[in-house]
């Protein structure tokens, strides 16, 4: 079978042949993965090279909602929100197979309170977090829809009293008053939306390049070593632009790229932390919608409805070292307890939890008392070519994940100008991935019929792959059939070539990409160890593994699973 456009071995073929590229990429995150397609899209030879896995740190860690950041009218960031609602309704349209509408409600205990905070924090006098009032909140959400309804169609907000809040949530605590409800929005797959952007550049642009497991090792100020993390092999090239989109690590490749910015700090980082939660009672009390609240000392925190069970967070907390992040006990205990301050009644422990994750928001460097006012907006800093390097840096500071196509946007513009290029293609309308022609809900039962007529696969069967792929899934579909395939054996909802298709066309290296990444069977709470074993099997076929290394394999996922998402995988 020829290799696809996009196959590793091909890519690092081409690799070898070059020895100048315009632009080096660092960080396979959502913000250099959005630089990348914007200037590939452009006509630019660039290059894109990620240490890991795609989207594998922070940008595979965010709480999973596309919001406008209702928060950061507070602090009089109102650029910041407009350029949320617009791109999050963007992504509505653009990534609709894993961008929904959410419904969310936001608990309050007061009419007037949190006004003279809010104040200070507007005026940058630094107030501390606190608890805001309805007459607050019905303020934002008004500018909030003012906003969303010159970009999208969302309904408007609703003020609920204590009534009609109490007839919609019985379980909340008594300091619960009252109530508003809004739209924002969720993704499903954060890590398959970034892989896709980078797999429809690819396809689009032949004179781009993008290689997972690939890390810069060595700088000598006018050569680039890179490396590739899985067999060693090293490539030495020449650039005139390195974009480092390096994110909580932006510090220290530059001081990697130039001794003389090692002192310069750029970022100042946050954990955040999450759970997911097995809970029928608290998944049916949710009934479809996020909850939005302000936890006992002001911070925000939310959960919502995940796979069949409950996502809850966050934490905030500054961090020096964005290496080996994980979501510590006491912040595991701060979560439950949040919950139990909304829902008092409710029965939460820590053998509920089914999955934990935590990753580094690559914030500015702030010296603000409170993590909550670091800004969330983002910023490039540029370091020009001196004595040491030949090359110009182009830093990505700061960024939310809803945001990533504009700040791509802003830093390929950026470079264009450094290179003496003009844009010549918008990405505002540009579909991503499985959302290119997707069916919308009245001719989504037609697209599945003729799918599963020409395949022979059962409607429910490419109803499932729809979900989780959108329009992509009909290529997966036509591999799928084209050879004999079976269900798992362990995961029946699942199939052997469901699993090849992902590990020979979206590169797949590592177990870990694809349990974790290209499909959400870890966080969904499905894996087992004879799950764990079965996909080995086939990843190890299909990679020609030894035994030696499929044990390592396992032994490096059980270890992973375990430490950095709490999931103890007994027998693997």
């Amino acid at each position: 079978m020829a290799e696809h456009v996009g196959g590793r071995s091909a890519l690092l073929a081409r690799l070898r042949q070059i020895s100048h590229t315009p632009v080096l990429i660092v960080g396979g995150g959502i913000n250099g993965i959005s630089t990348f397609r914007e200037l590939a899209l452009q006509g630019i030879p660039v290059l894109l090279i990620e240490r890991g896995d795609w989207c594998q740190a922070a940008s595979g860690a965010l709480s999973r909602m596309i919001h406008g950041g209702l928060r950061y009218l507070e602090t009089g960031e109102f650029g910041l929100v407009k350029e949320a609602v617009e791109e999050r309704n963007r992504l509505l349209k653009n990534a609709p197979h894993c961008v929904f509408p959410l419904r969310t409600t936001v608990p309050v205990d007061s009419w007037g309170g949190g006004m003279i905070g809010a104040g200070k924090r507007f005026l940058g006098l630094g107030a501390s977090p606190s608890r805001r009032g309805a007459l607050l909140l019905r303020s934002g959400l008004a500018l909030y829809d003012a906003w969303s309804g010159r970009y999208g169609e969302l309904p408007r907000h609703q003020l609920n009293d204590t009534a009609a809040t109490r007839q919609r949530w019985p379980g909340f605590a008594d300091w619960v008053k009252y109530s508003a409800a809004y739209y924002d929005a969720w993704i499903t797959a954060p890590e398959r939306l970034g892989f896709e952007l980078t797999d429809d550049t690819l396809q689009a642009c032949p004179q781009a390049l993008a290689l997972n497991y690939l890390s810069l090792k060595r700088c000598d100020g006018e050569n680039i070593t890179l490396s590739d993390t899985l067999t060693g092999e090293e490539f030495t090239l020449q650039t005139h632009v390195v974009v480092n989109a390096t994110g909580a690590w932006i510090d220290r490749l530059n001081g990697a790229l130039s001794p003389s910015a090692a002192g310069q700090k750029l970022i100042g980082g946050t954990k955040g932390s999450h759970l997911v939660l097995r809970s029928p009672e608290l998944l049916a009390m949710l009934d479809g919608e996020m909850i939005y609240y302000e936890n006992r000392d002001g911070r925000a925190c939310l959960l919502f409805p995940w796979y069949g069970n409950v996502l809850a967070g966050t934490t905030d907390i500054r961090v020096d070292d964005p290496d080996g992040v994980i979501c510590e006990a006491d912040e595991q205990r701060y979560i439950l307890d949040s919950l139990r301050f909304i829902f008092p009644h409710l029965s939460l422990s820590d053998s509920d939890v089914l999955y934990t994750f935590s990753g580094v928001r690559p914030l500015p460097a702030s010296n603000v008392a409170t993590s909550g006012a670091i800004s969330r907006n983002h910023s490039l800093v540029l370091i020009p070519p001196g004595s040491e390097r030949d090359f110009t840096t182009l830093c990505l500071v700061g960024g939310k994940w809803t945001t990533f196509r504009s700040f791509g946007e802003e830093a390929a513009d950026r470079v264009l100008n450094l290179l003496g290029q003009r844009r010549k293609v918008s990405t505002r309308e540009r579909a991503i991935g499985g959302g290119r022609n997707y069916p919308g809900e009245a001719r989504k039962p037609a697209w599945i019929k003729a799918l599963s007529r020409e395949s022979g696969l059962s409607p429910e069967r490419i109803a499932s792959l729809l979900s989780r792929y959108g329009t992509r899934a009909q290529a997966m579909v036509k591999f799928m059939v084209s050879e004999p395939d079976a269900l798992l054996h362990t995961l029946p909802d699942w199939s052997r070539n469901e699993l090849r298709y992902l590990i020979r066309y979206e590169q797949v290296q590592t177990l870990s990409d694809l349990l974790i990444r290209r499909t959400p069977l870890a966080i969904s709470g499905q894996l087992t160890a004879p799950a764990v074993e079965e996909i080995t099997r086939l990843l190890a076929h299909e990679r020609g593994w030894t035994s030696a290394q499929s044990e390592q394999e396992r032994a490096a996922i059980s270890l992973q699973l375990k430490r950095e998402h709490g999931v103890h995988l007994s027998g693997v």
